[in-house]
């Protein structure tokens, strides 16, 4: 077997070892060279210098004389220098005593010996007398020709390359021969062993080892070898006895087979009769499933059609002439179906969770407010005992980016949560920011929760303990769909309790900001607060009252009021009041719980004094202070617009086939300044909208002879009202009933029970707002 010369070993290590020994020997001859020509460059200076310093004396002679004719004999005897092709001197007075030149001389290594070198140099010797240093005499010019310098540098670099050359070509003819002989020879012998051997014989043969290479590596291989043949012919004889004993199990296999195949049809009968099951219950299942969302639905609307009856008439009930005691009862009725609403809500909440359902909004929103307006809505749920406080962060972002609704359902559940279980001492709310999102607390200082069971109150229709349940009330809804609710926006809901001591809600949440806080324009006054130093009043007052400009000073019912002058007293204390007010005549502030105002006649005692419910909102604070500091001071700041007024004169058109829902939505719209007209149905509808213009179409889905979705549907191909918004009301609060009623042409989504403060807010939208002349 014969190898390529160059794909030998002897070559290929020959190949790198010259290789590199020529990189290293031009490197070092060009490193020589470098060092030559540095050398050579500096002898031209020096050499030309001691020609000038030679020539000095009898230059400086000869101009001091004026001797033209031995000027001339110098210069020409310049000349006969190879470097030298021009010389010129000239005395003091600028007279040219004599000026010679010859030409250069040309070669092949000319052009790179200017490269190097330069074409050529001048030289300028000043001509003086030894005695007389300081006077000039005149000068001496050379004009040298580094030819003669460069070709002679030139020679020795050649010399110097072909010499490294013929060395590097030595080399490799010498390391040829010696790596041919002390590796390639003994493994090509080696290979032409192994070629040769027949793999078939069974006799057993082993590789000599070359001569001189037993202790080296081709010693070692040669062994190794030999150990593998051994190694290859005992496996060999081992596979040989195994071919022997499965010839033999081969019968006993094709019996055991033939058994096995009969057993394997009855499993496959048994597995095939086991996957029909398994689709029947698959089927069952889905089928249950469908059943599931459409009883959910169907519930949804049964029941939230007389619920939106019940509570639009107690709410258009609440608002005509009552007695107080028809205004409480109507108040508590109207108070239970809220109850009623959310628990359905919290219901359909869960099934969406469970379905994979939930979508979540992402727009600007108030998140200050709506905590202010939520706690000012379940206020009426807490114990008189109880201070209800919302301790927002003043540097907390004017609007933020989510969900309203689904963060109003966390905080309503927190806050109804605490209320329920605190009889005694403080509830409150608050908010901050942490990083790119807020934080919520709901702090109380109610029954508590024990540790061992704050692992399970998160879970559906469970609470603490089944004591709780008897003495509280409650599903167990409200934090398992808070837990989710927090969860599904990529935050989380910790607690911190101990039972007997209170307990601590924290919900950390993603919501970006998208409006930085607003500064209140500063008003100017002294502000004194009755009230304990552990107080949320305190705590809420010092928080926000001198970011306002305010000077502040908190003092307790024992303290003395002597000298400080305030120009307002606040205050949740009535009973101090008959003794403070002889001692000053500042307008009082009373903070007290809901439903617990003072009587008109005690009221007209202690005046000027107004009344606010706790929790104070931060802008009906502000904007009481502002009429009190600056009673002539212009408008407020951020007056809210009084939903009751009639300030729209909006055309609508209510499309309802209930008529309890008839006489609550057109009761509602009424109050609102809103004109209505009614249709029972949807073909209706579209003839009203033949005879009349309308701003608004209030529609809902499910009724008689033409429903929503169809009377929608003709409304937009008809294209005669492309403008006209038309908004859905509907007891169904699937999430998918609000892609259907889009898909239908609807511009809006509102779902029943619906609240007047709702309904206002799509108004809104929808209808230009006028003022009511």
């Amino acid at each position: 077997m014969d190898i390529k010369f160059t794909n030998r070993l002897s070559y290929k290590q020959a190949r790198v070892t010259v290789l590199v020994g020529l990189i290293l020997g031009m490197l070092l001859s060009l490193l020589q060279i470098g060092i030559d020509y540095a050398s050579e460059d500096a002898s031209i200076n020096r050499e030309i210098q001691s020609l000038l310093q030679i020539s000095h004396n009898p230059a400086s002679r000869i101009a001091y004389n004026i001797d033209a004719e031995l000027a001339q004999e110098l210069t020409l005897g310049l000349l006969r220098s190879p470097a030298i092709i021009g010389a010129k001197l000239v005395d003091n007075n600028g007279n040219v005593l004599a000026d010679v030149k010859r030409p250069g001389l040309q070669s092949g290594y000319r052009l790179l010996s200017d490269f190097l070198f330069g074409a050529d140099r001048q030289f300028e010797d000043r001509l003086y007398l030894d005695h007389l240093p300081n006077e000039s005499l005149g000068t001496l010019r050379l004009d040298v020709d580094t030819y003669s310098f460069g070709y002679r540098f030139l020679r020795r670099a050649e010399v110097t390359l072909l010499n490294g050359f013929a060395r590097s070509l030595i080399l490799t003819g010498i390391l040829l021969a010696l790596f041919y002989v002390m590796l390639t020879k003994p493994l090509v012998r080696l290979i032409r062993e192994l070629s040769g051997r027949d793999s078939r014989s069974m006799e057993s043969s082993s590789l000599e080892c070359p001569a001189g290479h037993a202790a080296d590596e081709i010693g070692v291989l040669v062994n190794v070898v030999n150990q593998q043949f051994e190694n290859v012919e005992t496996e060999i004889q081992q596979r040989r006895n195994a071919e022997n004993r499965l010839t033999d199990y081969l019968g006993q296999l094709e019996n055991i087979v033939s058994a096995r195949t009969a057993e394997l049809k009855a499993i496959n009968a048994r597995l095939s009769q086991s996957n029909q099951e398994l689709e029947t219950a698959r089927s069952t299942a889905l089928d249950m499933a469908e059943a599931r969302s459409v009883f959910l639905a169907n519930m949804s609307h049964e029941i939230r059609t007389p619920l939106n009856g019940l509570l639009g008439m107690i709410a258009l009930s609440l608002d005509g002439p009552l007695n107080p005691e028809q205004q409480q009862q109507l108040s508590i009725a109207h108070d239970s179906g809220k109850v009623l609403v959310e628990l359905l809500n919290d219901i359909l909440d869960l099934s969406k969770f469970d379905a994979g359902q939930l979508e979540l909004e992402h727009i600007p929103f108030d998140l200050g407010s709506l905590i202010e307006d939520t706690a000012n809505l379940l206020s009426q749920n807490a114990a008189p005992s109880v201070e209800l406080t919302c301790l927002i962060d003043p540097d907390f972002p004017a609007l933020v980016l989510g969900d309203p609704t689904r963060v109003r359902q966390i905080v309503s559940n927190l806050l109804s949560n605490a209320l329920k279980f605190t009889r005694f001492g403080r509830v409150d709310v608050r908010l901050s920011t942490f990083g790119d999102g807020i934080r919520i607390e709901v702090c109380d200082t109610g029954i508590g929760i024990p540790q061992d069971a704050q692992v399970k109150i998160f879970q559906p229709f469970t609470q603490a303990g089944a004591g709780i349940t008897r003495q509280f009330g409650g599903t167990g809804l409200g934090l398992a769909l808070t837990y989710n609710l927090c969860e599904a926006m990529q935050g989380r809901l910790t607690i911190s309790s101990e039972a007997g001591f209170g307990s601590q809600f924290c919900a950390e949440l993603p919501l970006p900001r998208h409006t930085r806080a607003l500064a209140a324009p500063s008003l100017q006054g002294k502000v004194v607060a009755i009230t304990a130093a552990s107080s949320g009043l305190a705590e809420l007052l010092g928080n926000l009252l001198p970011g306002w400009g305010l000077e502040y000073l908190q003092r307790s019912i024992d303290d003395p009021l002597i000298g400080l002058a305030p120009d307002v007293l606040i205050t949740d204390c009535p009973e101090c009041l008959f003794s403070l007010r002889p001692t000053f005549t500042a307008p009082i502030l009373l903070v007290t719980a809901y439903g617990s105002f003072l009587p008109s006649e005690q009221v007209s005692a202690l005046a000027p004094l107004q009344q606010q419910a706790r929790p104070l909102a931060r802008n009906a604070l502000y904007q009481t202070l502002q009429r009190i500091l600056q009673p002539d001071g212009g408008p407020l700041s951020d007056t809210r617009i009084d939903i009751h007024s009639p300030q729209r004169r909006g055309r609508v058109l209510l499309v309802e086939d209930n008529p309890v829902n008839q006489l609550v939505a057109k009761g509602m719209l009424g109050k609102l300044g809103c004109d209505v007209t009614v249709a029972a149905h949807g073909a209706e509808a579209l003839d009203q909208l033949e005879f009349k213009e309308f701003d608004l179409v209030l529609m809902d889905c499910n009724m008689p002879v033409m429903d929503g979705y169809e009377a929608s549907r003709q409304i937009r191909r008809s294209g005669r009202w492309p403008q006209l918004p038309i908004v859905a009301l509907t007891a169904n609060a699937m999430s998918e009933e609000r892609e259907r009623c889009r898909a239908a042409g609807m511009n809006d989504y509102l779902a029943k029970p619906f609240r007047r403060e709702e309904l206002a807010a799509l108004l809104d939208v929808w209808i230009p707002v006028t003022t009511a002349p």
